[in-house]
């Protein structure tokens, strides 16, 4: 079939559908529409998603190696003071009156001082 024989055809058979048939088609228009575009928000909420259970990871991970890190630079911490003072046990306890320090600091003399700088870094990761 020649393409103006095919054209002519198409037009024929969308002017014997008239008015119904326009609404239809539209009406199976729009649904599609309508399917593309919830299959993208799904892909895209998908796709949200893994990232931020990667970003979670990411930061689960680097709070494990933080903390292992600490805890050998505390425990080197604590033999260098106590190798310097002759006594392996002073070093600890240098060490721990140190964290009983801050942790008497946050408590008693700035209770907020804490939540203060905690809420701070939360707003301004957020922003």
């Amino acid at each position: 079939m020649e393409p103006q024989q095919k054209n002519r055809d198409q037009k024929q058979t969308q002017s014997r559908k008239g008015v119904p048939g326009l609404i239809e088609d539209t009406i199976t228009s729009t649904i599609d529409d309508m399917k593309a575009i919830v299959d993208a928000k799904l892909e895209l909420f998908r796709i949200e998603m893994t990232e931020k259970v990667a970003l979670a990871s990411a930061v689960l991970i680097l709070a494990v190696v933080l903390l292992i890190g600490a805890a050998y630079l505390l425990t080197s911490s604590a033999l260098l003071i106590g190798e310097l003072l002759s006594h392996p046990w002073l070093g600890y306890f240098i060490v721990s009156l140190v964290f009983l320090g801050c942790f008497a600091f946050f408590t008693k003399v700035k209770p907020e001082a804490l939540k203060n700088f905690i809420h701070k870094i939360l707003l301004s990761a957020h922003d």
